[in-house]
């Protein structure tokens, strides 16, 4: 047998890579994991990737960094980007960078299989082995983190799509947090001018609420990307109805579909007066929560994508992580 093919998985998620490296399960390789872009790039110089699976979103050094020096430098590695970013251009910005092919997530082996056979690596990979090392335990914000990546990514390029410009996609932000802290976070956000867009939501054993924060100047953006025009304060709530629908309408989507459940949503209302959450939704000490900033920068918006479970919501949460992950 000939030897093992050194491949870099290059994701911050610990779930992300363990799945690539599931992916991978069966094929002669030889998988050296890397958390940051700078840690691939210097896998890649120690001669440890010959192939790369590169994610786009990542901190520090994202993914559109990495590409650019692996360019500059000319270092010799085969870069294939998987990435919860669907979006057209972030395709076509990775590709021009001189990545070889670009994945969605979460990808699967058939699709991995179908790109390197597209390139003629499919034959350097096909006999068995099992050369992967650094196994992961994943904790519940790291499981959820990955599956709000690929919604996120199909909220945003939806939202692209609709509104026709590139949507800049953060790193989601998956912690849990007490009923204070939620508390005090949406009370600031309402103090400094932004709106709150509020559906709920129910699932099997589980439940919560998403929450759309806008800021009130930033609407004009959206209605000029749109070219509307109507009374302001009718032209606001349309504004506000839209991006909540298409955000956590798309969210929820992609995100109950990953975990092959159901969420029956409600009819999202525009909180006017919120002056804090009510005593009997603020007596759990701790729950899930994920965060996502939506970002247009070419334009100056961003809106923030809230989705808070209940806290009788984390045993059914924890079961799912250790079942899927």
């Amino acid at each position: 047998m000939s030897a093992p093919v050194p491949v870099i998985i290059c994701d911050d998620s610990r779930l992300a890579r363990k799945q690539m490296a599931a992916a991978l399960h069966g094929w002669n390789v030889d998988i050296t994991f890397a958390e940051l872009g700078q840690q691939a790039l210097d896998a890649v110089r120690a001669q440890k990737g010959d192939v790369l699976f590169l994610d786009l979103n990542m901190p520090i050094m994202d993914g559109y960094q990495v590409l650019e020096e692996i360019r500059k430098h000319d270092l010799p590695t085969l870069v294939i980007v998987v990435s919860g970013d669907i979006q057209a251009e972030a395709r076509n910005r990775v590709l021009a960078l001189g990545a070889l092919e670009f994945i969605k997530k979460p990808c699967s082996p058939e699709a991995i299989a179908d790109v390197l056979h597209r390139y003629g690596l499919l034959s350097e990979l096909e006999h068995p082995g099992d050369q992967t090392r650094n196994q992961e335990v994943i904790e519940l914000p790291d499981y959820y983190q990955e599956i709000s990546n690929v919604a996120m990514g199909q909220a945003g390029a939806m939202l692209a799509s609709l509104l026709d410009t590139f949507v800049d996609l953060p790193i989601p932000n998956v912690r849990l947090v007490s009923s204070g802290e939620v508390n005090r976070l949406l009370l600031s956000a309402v103090s400094s001018g932004f709106n709150l867009v509020s559906q709920g939501f129910v699932g099997p054993d589980l439940a919560g609420e998403a929450l759309l924060v806008i800021k009130r100047s930033n609407l004009n953006t959206i209605a000029s990307l749109m070219d509307m025009q109507s009374q302001e304060e009718q032209l606001e709530a349309e504004l506000e109805m839209f991006l909540s629908n298409v955000l956590i309408g798309a969210f929820s989507s992609s995100f109950s579909k990953q975990l092959d459940i159901s969420l029956s949503r409600a009819t999202p209302i525009i909180l006017r007066n919120f002056s804090g959450m009510t005593a009997q939704n603020s007596q759990w000490q701790e729950t899930l929560m994920i965060s996502i900033d939506y970002q247009l920068k070419a334009q100056s918006f961003h809106c923030e994508l809230l989705i808070i479970f209940t806290a009788d919501s984390l045993p059914k949460l924890q079961e799912m992580a250790r079942y899927f992950g």
